[in-house]
């Protein structure tokens, strides 16, 4: 079975596959510093307790597999993530200085996709849960007999 996680009031297993690309797929420069964007990227992800399951930087292009209480959106979570490692890519690797107003590294948007349940396995669920309710209603009404 999956290692589900616990919060409050709720059990979860939220994983996405997400891909974020740099302004004008700046191959030159995100090439030779991956590395250190990819650490920086793990650093924020930390913070948000994300987990970072999995990592592959490209030439021009970032993947990353993360696992993200329902508590955070996607949109607020590559928000977070895209802004503030944009802020400390710009004042720690481009060594910029004074404001940052105007300026940033990564696109606009991204790619994201769920990665959860098998089909298969949910459809054979839902049809299932039919016949599991049927038998639940059985059994309480023969207790009564």
């Amino acid at each position: 079975m999956k290692n589900w996680q616990s919060q409050a009031h709720v059990k979860w297993d939220c994983k996405y596959h997400v891909v974020i690309v740099p302004k004008y797929r700046q191959k030159v420069f995100f090439g030779k510093r991956s590395k250190q964007v990819g650490e920086i990227l793990r650093d924020l992800c930390r913070q948000k307790e994300i987990g970072l399951l999995k990592g592959n930087a490209q030439v021009d292009h970032i993947h990353r597999l993360l696992s993200m209480p329902p508590k955070y959106s996607v949109a607020y979570t590559l928000g977070f993530l895209k802004g503030k490692s944009a802020i400390r890519i710009h004042r720690e690797l481009m060594k910029t200085r004074g404001t940052l107003f105007g300026r940033s590294f990564w696109s606009r948007g991204y790619c994201v996709s769920t990665v959860g349940l098998d089909e298969a396995m949910i459809r054979q669920s839902i049809q299932n849960q039919e016949k599991h309710e049927r038998d639940q209603e059985r059994g309480l009404f023969d207790d009564l007999d």
